[in-house]
């Protein structure tokens, strides 16, 4: 297991690769359709995504955070 001190990039982790992993999959299908190809491209494209989104994710993380504390307190 790992420490709950690394709870944030976990979180991180997780919600970028779920999230990367189904928008990939919608936007292959959008662009493509279901070609013979289309697990292998799904894939290709999820694995660039996932490489962006990861980072992306723990750059705007906090800021997310304290925007929807303050839209949640009112």
């Amino acid at each position: 297991m790992v420490s709950v001190k690394y709870l944030h990039q976990v979180q991180a982790l997780l919600l970028s690769g779920f999230m990367s992993f189904i928008m990939s999959g919608a936007i292959s299908f959008i662009n493509l359709g279901f070609v013979d190809n289309f697990i292998a491209i799904w894939l290709h494209a999820w694995l660039v995504a996932y490489a962006i989104a990861f980072p992306s994710v723990l750059l705007v993380f906090p800021v997310a955070r304290k925007l929807a504390m303050r839209i949640a307190s009112k």
